[in-house]
């Protein structure tokens, strides 16, 4: 039998991607922020045997393609699925209603899901959801997703909408269940002057041929029509409080800074009395003694466990010393993620993104690149102009540290110095700062002003943070500590094989000049264009000063997007524009590293 294909439509922040969890079974990330979702996400469901293939399209706030993630669903939209969930903000019914008309424009099967009632309950917003669904003439389904209430009467109204047909026997039928009927669909009780309208392929369309003034007028009248005036105002004190200049700067420094000294202390913790003790003092000599019992000492066994041997460095490099602070900085994001401040962050700091030529919303890409480049330049589709989503690309592969370059980066210079620590996420925050407002002023186009949602704020919930940081720690697994390995071993047969000391010795005008860095500093220059955390790793193991230790944190903090982040630059920008940015990043690390060497051994001259 062929999949039925079900759309899961809404805005950015209403539930869409656990509602999705709970039909699929499929494991996504669920954040309390917008902009979590630019690609559509897909997965398999039965739905009382009946194979449907489920659609999570982008959050949107509305449907006129002026953004990526407005496309993409449009585009799913006119793909004719068999069903639409179109999933309702009960605490912001007027906005998603407006959203909702639009859907209904296309004349698909639809379901409202009404989610989010238990933060409508708590401010004192009632809505009547059995007249919203008189006056839609679509059914309408009351939840609270993140505790699954509603799911299963989904999953039934879903499941008639896709096999009946509104004949009157069925819906005699399902009427003596005592169910809410889906085939049955009243005359929709409109306010006089408006026109009625439906979404499952026979009432006419309202949307249709409305304009936006229309579309928010009766949207509004809706809204008005089936839900309470709470006393109580929906914008609460304390969300005041995060988003005012006083006091929401010394707080966002105040949890941006417990942020930082928590992925360092908990990383540098997990490490040294968990990760280390585990690799070095038990795994280790069980694969030396094994390796030197059964292979000879030839070159083989060098590639294996000498100095680059990828079964100890390619074990060691992305297990020992980085996932520890993957595992920190995920679970101080998912915090924040959850607990509803990222977007407060934003809006905070919207005046001064303003002056680089960004605003509010882009936050959330930028800070996504602090985790991994690649969704942080995929995330930008949703930012209205193509000049905001250059300038954040263009900042995330210059100067934003991924979590793997950021945990390799604090096992380097934590244990020498933490100011240096310090003084490095200064500069990379510098560095975004000087090339946003660079690309800003070569641009001659004005930035976009753009509407910011600001979320609920939100407990986070233990199991939801598991599940989170789980699945994000597997995806470092697969998409970084597994490349991290195949690009030791390739490193560890360069060396051995004689090319690494004769590239080294053929670029040392370079490195062990402007740079004043050792020869074997080849080998992080080479691994770096593969993985951008192995720029800093393999400095770990040599014998540097303190100047040469920041020398080499410089450069790895500049060098080229890896491989993987230049394909998707090229794929979203054009190859041209992915070329620039390689060679400016490989340009700007080896000249500003080596502007740090020989201004920092001048200064030591003259010290002496």
């Amino acid at each position: 039998m062929t999949p039925k294909s079900v759309l899961l439509v809404g805005q950015p922040n209403v539930g869409k991607s656990v509602l999705f969890c709970h039909l699929t079974g499929m494991h996504i990330m669920v954040s309390n922020y917008a902009g979590t979702t630019v690609e559509f996400t897909e997965g398999n469901m039965e739905i009382h045997g009946i194979p449907c293939r489920l659609i999570d399209a982008p959050g949107t706030y509305g449907l006129q393609a002026t953004n990526e993630a407005e496309r993409v669903t449009v585009n799913l939209l006119r793909q004719d699925p068999s069903a639409v969930l179109c999933v309702l903000d009960a605490l912001n019914l007027e906005s998603s209603l407006h959203l909702l008309l639009e859907v209904l424009d296309y004349g698909l099967p639809t379901i409202v899901v009404l989610n989010r009632r238990d933060l409508a309950h708590k401010h004192g917003l009632q809505i009547d959801h059995r007249k919203l669904q008189a006056d839609l003439g679509i059914p309408v389904i009351p939840t609270v997703a993140v505790d699954g209430e509603g799911i299963e009467k989904v999953r039934q109204v879903l499941y008639r909408l896709l096999i009946e047909t509104p004949s009157a026997l069925s819906c005699i039928s399902h009427c003596s269940q005592g169910l809410d009927c889906t085939l049955h669909r009243p005359t929709p009780s409109v306010p006089a002057g408006a026109e009625a309208f439906g979404g499952n392929g026979g009432s006419p369309s309202l949307a249709s041929g409305a304009s936006g003034v229309e579309l928010w007028t009766r949207a509004e009248e809706l809204a008005a029509n089936v839900s309470n005036d709470p006393s109580e105002d929906l914008d609460s004190v304390e969300r005041d409080l995060l988003i005012e200049p006083w006091p929401g700067i010394p707080i966002a420094l105040g949890i941006v800074g417990l942020m930082f000294s928590l992925v360092i202390g908990l990383g540098m913790g997990l490490r040294r009395f968990v990760f280390l003790p585990f690799f070095r003092g038990l795994l280790f000599p069980l694969l030396i003694d094994a390796v030197t019992s059964v292979v000879a000492p030839t070159w083989l066994r060098n590639v294996l466990i000498g100095d680059y041997g990828f079964l100890i460095k390619g074990l060691e490099w992305p297990f020992a010393l980085v996932l520890p602070y993957v595992i920190s900085f995920y679970l101080g994001l998912s915090v924040l993620e959850d607990w509803g401040y990222l977007p407060r962050l934003g809006v905070l700091l919207d005046g001064l993104l303003n002056k680089i030529g960004l605003n509010g919303s882009c936050i959330i890409p930028l800070l996504l690149g602090y985790g991994c480049g690649i969704p942080s330049i995929l995330a930008t589709r949703s930012l209205p102009s193509r000049k905001q989503r250059l300038i954040i690309s263009a900042v995330v592969s210059f100067a934003v540290p991924c979590v793997s370059q950021t945990g390799a980066f604090i096992a380097l210079l934590s244990e020498r110095s933490l100011m240096a620590v310090g003084l490095l996420f200064l500069l990379s925050i510098l560095s975004i700062v000087v090339v946003g407002a660079v690309l800003d002023r070569l641009s001659q186009t004005q930035t976009p002003y753009t509407l910011m949602e600001v979320p609920e704020l939100l407990l986070p919930k233990p199991k939801v943070l598991l599940k989170k940081v789980t699945m994000r720690v597997r995806h470092y697994i697969l998409e970084g500590a597994l490349p991290m390995i195949a690009a030791v071993m390739f490193a560890s047969l360069m060396y051995e094989t004689g090319i690494l000391v004769a590239a080294g010795r053929a670029l040392a005008p370079l490195i062990s000049g402007w740079l004043r860095l050792p020869p074997e500093a080849i080998v992080p220059l080479v691994l770096g264009i593969i993985r951008r955390e192995l720029t800093v790793l393999p400095l770990i193991d040599m014998e540097l000063t303190a100047l040469q230790f920041m020398t080499g944190a410089v450069i790895a903090l500049f060098y080229v997007p890896c491989i993987a982040m230049v394909a998707a630059l090229a794929k979203e920008f054009g190859i041209k524009i992915a070329a620039a940015i390689l060679l400016l990043t490989t340009f700007g690390a080896l000249f500003f590293g080596g502007l740090l060497a020989q201004s920092g051994a001048l200064l030591t001259r003259l010290m002496a």
